[in-house]
């Protein structure tokens, strides 16, 4: 589609760079601001989360695009958690039983940059860096902009203005501050930050634990993980309380409490960690909350999308993952709605569409990461829990077009929706943990005698729960 409609998009990010090149495939005459300096030509700042899990629904959204196959270079597979306790021991408790299932560790920065080299080869397509925005005037799709480099103001104006600039949104802030519709938002924080930290390469330049999973800490109340880098590194993240706790970021506030904190938790990790102490004070302590709002979208001229609209924590590893599914949905919804034979688009019921087909998953997922949260610090390594996934884990490999764990259906399974996944991810979830706590499980039965029982109850459950909320 040849277009002379021009598109104003906020935010470079991952979702904005993606969301950049495929309207700009489709034709559309693309701008594309971001407030910090071009990532390619900078350092990457010390402490930002540097790598993520990209699995089958942000796979998609690159498949969309055409560079699917030039992200995947830059992932390293994870098959499962690698759990450790206390005493330095490990398990290694799969993903799913079926072989081709597995979420890949990728570099922010390093599949930012493929986005962005992939957005700038499109002829219609301009991308203007180190311009932070400061107002929105939203009826008529126009942005106010501060130049960083010359300190001078500059406005920008589109047919459409679409905001993907993240967490803090300068565009949902001018929806938010916008008086003359009612735009409901509400953000939660956990009582936990995170800290970023590292396990160096080994001296040979390879790995110094064992590479293909995602390294888990269970400690009830703190957690710490880690996602292997290209580089033979890992990226390893602290996820801690803030305060009220005998070891939390308010009171681990000398070398030797970090390292006596560690030694008590971590031993194992701590043993890999040479330069602790210096990354722990020298990186910032990050908070993390669920953001959700509606409207998403205003006069038929701005709309928000991936984190601005739907900030998760990162316990599903899915927030990347969403935000490139939402270029999915948004796509979809433009084949049925956009302008043929040199007509304009109708925006407002893109708009409109994108956020009645879109919210409930994202509410959704929002929901799914905080329960993760509890699940992995809390719930990964004790026995009953264990017991459940080794199950699934044997229906997904004997029964592999039958079963699929709630893991699976939001991690794998891109054809399912968010909500759908939720409403049966927990029923089946409960099913297996009533059925093995009551007993009537027993290793007397066959795996296909236990798969019968736990979809019966499984429907059993999803039907009351159906009933229940008919009734709200």
């Amino acid at each position: 589609m040849n277009t002379n409609e021009n598109i104003l998009v906020i935010g470079a990010g991952l979702c904005g760079s993606l969301l950049t090149l495929r309207l700009a495939q489709r034709g559309y005459q693309v701008t594309l601001v971001e407030k910090r300096p071009d990532l390619r030509k900078v350092t990457q700042d010390a402490g930002r989360s540097i790598n993520l899990a990209l699995s089958n629904r942000g796979l998609r959204g690159l498949r969309l695009a055409g560079i699917e196959e030039d992200a995947k270079k830059l992932c390293i597979p994870m098959n499962g958690r690698m759990i450790h306790d206390r005493q330095g021991n490990t398990f290694l408790s799969k993903y799913s039983g079926r072989t081709n299932e597995y979420i890949n560790s990728v570099s922010r920065p390093g599949l930012n940059k493929l986005l962005l080299n992939a957005a700038e080869a499109m002829p219609n397509v301009k991308l203007i860096f180190n311009h932070g925005c400061k107002t929105v005037d939203l009826p008529n799709a126009s942005a106010t902009f501060k130049n960083y480099e010359t300190n001078q103001e500059v406005t920008l104006t589109g047919d459409v203005l679409l905001g993907t600039d993240g967490a803090g949104s300068a565009v949902r802030k001018s929806m938010f501050l916008h008086k003359k519709f009612l735009f409901s938002f509400s953000q939660e924080w956990l009582t936990h930050g995170y800290k970023e930290l590292e396990i160096p390469s080994a001296k040979d330049g390879g790995y110094r634990t064992y590479t293909n999973a995602l390294h888990i800490w269970p400690r009830g109340e703190d957690m710490l993980i880690a996602l292997p880098n290209l580089d033979g590194s890992f990226t390893v993240t602290l996820f801690l309380r803030y305060k009220n706790s005998n070891y939390c970021f308010e009171n681990l506030d000398t070398p030797e409490r970090v390292t006596e904190y560690f030694k008590k938790e971590f031993p194992d990790a701590l043993e890999l960690m040479p330069n602790l102490a210096e990354e722990f004070f020298n990186n910032p302590t990050g908070p993390l909350g669920t953001i959700k709002c509606s409207p998403w979208s205003t006069y038929g001229k701005t709309l928000i999308l991936g984190d601005a609209a739907h900030a998760i924590v990162p316990f599903y590893g899915q927030g990347m993952n969403a935000s490139f599914e939402d270029v999915v949905v948004f796509d979809e919804i433009l084949n049925r709605f956009e302008g043929k034979n040199d007509e304009k688009t109708d925006w407002e019921t893109v708009f409109s569409e994108y956020e009645a087909n879109r919210k409930k998953d994202t509410d959704a997922i929002a929901d799914l990461a905080v329960d993760n949260f509890h699940e992995m610090k809390e719930h990964t390594a004790s026995p009953l829990f264990q017991k459940k996934r080794k199950l699934e884990t044997a229906f997904e490999a004997e029964f592999p077009e039958e079963y699929y764990s709630k893991y699976s259906l939001v991690t794998f399974n891109e054809h399912i929706t968010y909500e759908e996944a939720l409403r049966k991810g927990r029923a089946q979830d409960k099913a297996i943990l009533n059925l093995i706590d009551d007993g009537k499980l027993p290793d007397s039965l066959s795996l296909q005698e236990k798969l019968k029982l736990v979809k019966r109850e499984t429907k059993e459950i999803m039907h009351d729960d159906s009933v229940v909320k008919n009734l709200k």
